[in-house]
């Protein structure tokens, strides 16, 4: 990857994000002639990085491909493993330039003369200018908290990544879409004593045709306990307890997985002056052509422009967003080199 600018110098672009959309956007800009730099506070697909480490991947490898080179797997659908290791071989051939670990704290200025505040993980702080944003910050970063009691407890996640620190254990999955069941039965397969709460009557629509059966199947068993149309009111250090309805119940446990969901950056989008439509699930306002923001020289990609509809865009259709942010650039904003 390649190495930064004088710190004077402006970038044409400055894209906030380093997953597989804002790669794609840095490549589609970088292939229009302009500089770009990428900051993220994580590592290079943070996201992935963070996805359970066994996963699958519900869609096939072409479809993840940015920058038109060839995502070549042995399996019909790639495993996590191999994107990361795809979309690092992209960001080396494109000498892509990187800023890993850097938080966007703020952003002042204006369109064509913007400055990006950020810190470093050592609370040091920087500042990068940019004649261009893109916000591709996705959403994975950011759960959809429950707000009850003993959630804060060091034994709640929300996140799964695998399942053999958990053998033996009183397990609590709290969801009903792919990534309760897939956790939950990942669980149920390395030893753990797995207990299912969803607030829906069965499992969500929206689950994956394969998954589905899978996990219906080892309810009915009784080898997953499921507790469906209920909640966990309270969580405490040996137990938690739900409402059912068959009234309260308090059952033993040793950790809970609450996968109930995540959400864009709303605080930070709106930090930019980019109004969010409350009347349409919080999309933020943006030219559909362009993706240009309400704020001029602001531009969205990815996840973040569907709002809280988080199921809508993935990467195989935000991966496109570049190449609309690349043609509206080249029409407003000559290239500096």
């Amino acid at each position: 990857m390649s190495e930064a600018r004088p710190a004077l110098e402006p970038y044409d672009v400055l894209v906030i994000g380093a997953g597989p959309t804002g790669l794609a956007c840095a490549i589609d800009a970088q292939l229009a002639g302009f500089s770009v730099l990428i900051v993220d506070k994580g590592c290079l697909c943070n996201s992935l990085f963070h996805y359970p480490a066994n996963m699958t991947f519900f869609t096939t490898p072409e479809l993840l491909e940015i920058g038109s080179m060839p995502f070549s797997s042995p399996n019909q659908k790639p495993t996590r493993s191999e994107a990361l290791e795809y979309y690092r071989k992209v960001a080396e051939h494109y000498k892509l330039n990187v800023k890993q670990y850097h938080t966007v704290d703020s952003v002042s200025g204006q369109d064509g003369e913007f400055e990006v505040h950020a810190t470093d993980r050592f609370a040091r702080t920087s500042t990068f200018k940019a004649r261009k944003l893109i916000v591709a910050t996705g959403y994975y970063d950011l759960p959809n908290y429950l707000g009850i009691p003993g959630e804060d407890l060091p034994k709640v996640k929300h996140y799964y990544d695998e399942p053999h620190p958990f053998f033996g254990l009183n397990v609590l999955v709290i969801g009903g879409k792919n990534s309760a069941a897939i956790a939950a039965l990942d669980l149920w397969r390395h030893g753990a004593r797995v207990t299912l709460v969803h607030r829906g009557a069965e499992m969500h629509r929206h689950v994956k045709y394969w998954i589905l059966p899978d996990i219906n199947n080892r309810i009915k068993h009784g080898e997953v306990t499921a507790y469906f149309s209920s909640t966990v009111t309270n969580i405490v250090e040996d137990s938690v307890t739900l409402a059912t309805p068959a009234g309260k119940i308090t059952l033993p446990n040793h950790f809970v997985f609450a996968l109930t969901g995540y959400h864009p950056d709303f605080e930070f989008i709106e930090r930019l002056g980019v109004t969010l439509d409350p009347a349409n699930d919080r999309c933020p306002v943006c030219d559909p052509a362009t993706l240009e923001s309400n704020v001029p020289g602001i531009y969205l990609a990815g996840v973040i422009v569907a709002g809280e509809r988080t199921n809508e865009i993935f990467i195989e259709n935000g991966r496109f967003h570049g190449k609309l942010i690349a043609e509206d650039l080249k029409r407003k904003l000559p290239p500096s080199r």
